[in-house]
């Protein structure tokens, strides 16, 4: 098995600069119980889904209507094996223009096929940046509760 880094896109119809909005407000769409800043440089924030998962996260590029970059510091899985497998993972939002659209590119360096939380993990950034996050962009309001 290719050990390939998550990935997924979508493209829509507002412009590069509501698309970086809509990212840096992951309270909107990720988890309403994000604690810290999340849309400045070198902030630090926690996310947490129940007892299930915990992490970390450290806003390390900001490149307005381009790209976001956070980078995992700590990290809990509740059935995890390896609590370290998220440590030092990078993800990336990369935003472009295609024609009249919006493409944005959403990537988990480093979460690949052979960690235990892969297929969960695929499952749920799938829904959160299809689903929730497409919706907060298009519409402005995300579906935190799409996947219960």
């Amino acid at each position: 098995m290719e050990n390939k880094n998550y990935t997924t896109t979508i493209l829509v119809e507002q412009t590069p600069q509501e698309v970086y909005s809509a990212i840096n407000n992951p309270q909107a769409w990720w988890s309403a119980e994000i604690e810290g800043i999340t849309d400045e440089l070198n902030a630090e924030w926690n996310y947490h889904f129940a007892d299930n998962h915990r992490t970390k996260l450290k806003t390390i590029e900001l490149i307005p209507n381009e790209k976001v970059v956070w980078l995992v510091e700590e990290n809990y899985f509740k059935n995890a094996k390896d609590q370290t497998e998220w440590v030092g993972n990078k993800i990336i939002f990369e935003i472009s223009k295609h024609d009249d659209k919006t493409q944005l590119t959403f990537t988990q360096i480093g979460l690949v096929p052979s960690y235990d939380c892969y297929k969960n993990c695929e499952w749920a950034w799938t829904g959160f940046v299809q689903q929730s996050l497409q919706s907060l962009i298009n519409t402005g309001v995300g579906q935190l509760e799409w996947f219960k």
